[in-house]
């Protein structure tokens, strides 16, 4: 006669290797991006850093032509951004915000320092450049 810890073994066992049958699945890999080109600034600080460790990834992604833009610095990123001279960058916060406040066309994924600022106003303050 058969235990029953031996039978509940077994019973493990059949259902892994019924598990590992199925093998995996390949599935469609995504299309690549319509824009092949990308655009970043070319900056020496720290904080931009992941651009130039995500050349490499960008290119995996279907970006063939992945340019660095000299900039004088931090300065005049956002309005780089705006004139559609650069596509993409990692910019501190606050420019950004007074830019979108004046009604530049740029859009926000995520912040770079976030937390690092929190904005008090009262009733009167309309618009971040009060």
């Amino acid at each position: 006669m058969i235990s029953r810890r031996r039978f509940l073994g077994g019973a493990v066992t059949l259902s892994g290797v019924g598990f590992l049958a199925l093998g995996p699945r390949s599935a469609a890999g995504e299309p690549p991006p319509e824009t092949t080109r990308l655009r970043l600034t070319k900056v020496k600080a720290i904080c931009v850093a992941p651009e130039y460790a995500a050349e490499e990834l960008l290119r995996a992604e279907g970006f063939t032509d992945v340019e660095y833009v000299q900039k004088a610095g931090n300065v005049g990123k956002e309005k780089a951004l705006a004139a559609g001279d650069i596509d993409l960058t990692l910019h501190f916060a606050a420019p950004l915000v007074v830019r979108l406040d004046a009604g530049d066309p740029i859009v926000i994924l995520a912040g770079v320092h976030s937390g690092c600022f929190e904005l008090f106003g009262t009733e009167r303050v309309r618009a971040i450049r009060d």
